[in-house]
């Protein structure tokens, strides 16, 4: 009687590795691509809990305090935590941790996560001091969906479906509006956009499509997540709608007065403004403006600075002016067909990624994302699979903050499977900090290695070329020696212990992300 094919080929594979010493394998070509599997290579998250998110949170004493834990697992959950300052509580069943952020100290946290089916805990270290954003933050950002479109149903259901698809879950917790919130002078587009840019005290006003700004934010806290706007240092903003030129602390004390968590300040036309120059000065002069009216803001805000075509190399004095996060190229929907460029790019600024200050190449635009050039409506993404998971794995390697900007109301299995990983968040929102290392290999593939805290490295493989390669990682690279665990990260296993190498075929316009750890 034949033997089947599958079960041939099972029993060859046994044999050779009764006759072959697995630690050769690392010498080799491990086959850990092969186009019979499926695309969506994250395992689905298992019943019983598993808490996610950083390990540390910074916040200002004094301030408001918010925090949904993230854990995924079948609800019910029940949640608890040991060494909680008294001035915060946490709600058993959902999970957030609301109040006032106590005195200035370090607080170290036990959470525990139970239900039906088991439990999780994890340490949670609580820093309240003069810094926030200690690991790069994540959310939802409206523009590459919803553009001139965007309005506060919107954004009620982006929180929404951030908790249902499990997004919160693993970490993701800003909802931020981008440009056309406020009224614009003119808009042929769209006269329901249109109206009077400021009240007689100079108050900013939001148009038609934006009722009531402290009833969208108090919704979206009820969720245990944090909500984001934009503005410009411009009279108009990139869109054409009201600006803060005049008005900048003005406006700050709206934004935090209506709740907001998150600031992005465009620099879009104010080139085009009295006595604006050329020179860093003038370049960071707007900027400067609004940091120093958040610091006296008794709200935590985290302030992302966006000059889209990298004016004065912000990088380099994006902290000084007070900013969390700040841009390091120009808007990546409008070449998104160079996203290994624009990470490489990105890259060369990673001494100044640290905790509280990040390089900032743009958002994660996969699933359905409109048309940059035109504003235009939501489509599939034509980017090929392997490049989508691309995508995500360098951003996490360069502890670039994590904004999803697309259609969250047409998420699928496989745009989840991407965002949702929580092995490639973790490389993340390591509290270390570090921005990943690139280094080069043949016919234009790379390494990104980062650094992480525990002492382990998390290493990409990138391939930027058309057809499968073959790619290698010497552990002379990596400066280290001795016998590592390989960990596939996007599969959630672990590969092979291999001694000097490791080498691996990485499909094209793909990558292979892996930890490398002694245990």
């Amino acid at each position: 009687m034949k033997l089947q094919s599958t079960t041939y080929l099972f029993l060859l594979f046994f044999f050779l590795l009764q006759v072959t010493p697995i630690e050769s394998y690392c010498k080799s070509i491990e086959k850990q691509i092969e186009t019979s599997q499926p695309e969506v290579l994250t395992p689905a998250s298992k019943p019983q809990p598993r808490i996610n998110g950083p390990l540390v949170y910074g916040c200002r004493p004094g301030h408001p305090f918010l925090y949904r834990i993230p854990c995924q697992g079948e609800r019910p959950i029940r949640f608890s935590a040991k060494g909680l300052p008294s001035e915060l509580k946490l709600d058993s069943s959902t999970g957030i941790i609301s109040g006032t952020v106590p005195v200035k100290g370090e607080f170290e946290i036990i959470i525990q996560a139970k239900n039906s089916k088991g439990k999780d805990k994890r340490s949670f270290k609580i820093i309240a001091g003069d810094k926030i954003a200690l690991t790069p933050p994540m959310g939802w950002n409206s523009w590459y969906a919803h553009y001139d479109r965007i309005t506060d149903e919107m954004t009620r259901e982006a929180a929404d479906l951030m908790i249902s698809s499990g997004m919160a879950d693993v970490g993701y917790t800003y909802v931020n509006i981008d440009d056309c919130w406020s009224n614009a002078i003119t808009y042929k587009k769209d006269p329901k956009r249109i109206g009077p840019p400021r009240d007689d005290q100079g108050n900013i006003l939001p148009n038609f499509y934006f009722p009531d700004m402290n009833g969208l934010t108090d919704y979206i806290h009820s969720k245990g997540l944090k909500a984001g706007i934009y503005t410009s240092p411009s009279n108009i903003t990139c869109t054409g709608f009201t600006g803060a030129y005049g008005h900048e602390e003005q406006d700050t004390r709206q934004f935090a007065a209506w709740g907001f968590d998150f600031l992005k300040y465009d620099w879009c036309s104010y080139s085009k403004m009295p006595g604006v120059d050329e020179s860093l000065e003038s370049l960071q002069k707007p900027f400067r403006q609004i940091g120093s009216a958040l610091k006296s803001i008794d709200r935590d805000i985290v302030y992302n600075i966006c000059q889209s075509w990298d004016a004065g190399e912000a990088p380099k004095w994006g902290a000084e002016v007070g900013a969390h996060t700040w841009r390091t190229g120009q808007d990546l929907g409008l070449e998104l067909d160079k996203i290994f460029e624009v990470a490489i790019n990105n890259s060369k600024y990673r001494e100044y990624s640290k905790p509280g200050e990040w390089n900032d190449p743009d958002y994660i635009q996969i699933g359905w994302i409109g048309n940059a050039r035109k504003l235009g409506a939501p489509e599939l993404t034509s980017m090929p699979a392997s490049k989508q998971y691309a995508f995500m794995s360098m951003w996490s390697l360069m502890a670039a903050p994590i904004f999803y900007s697309g259609d969250l109301s047409r998420l699928d299995e496989f745009t989840l499977n991407i965002l949702c990983n929580p092995e490639v968040i973790e490389v993340n929102q390591d509290q270390l900090g570090e921005s990943g290392l690139v280094i080069k290999k043949s016919e234009g593939s790379f390494l990104m290695v980062k650094n992480l805290i525990d002492g382990s490295k998390a290493v990409g493989l990138f391939n930027p070329g058309k057809s499968a390669a073959n790619m290698e990682v010497d552990w002379k690279e990596l400066h280290i020696s001795g016998k590592y665990l390989v960990r596939d990260l996007w599969r959630q296993k672990d590969l092979s212990k291999c001694s000097d190498k490791f080498t691996i075929e990485v499909p094209a316009e793909g990558v292979v992300m892996v930890k490398i750890s002694k245990h």
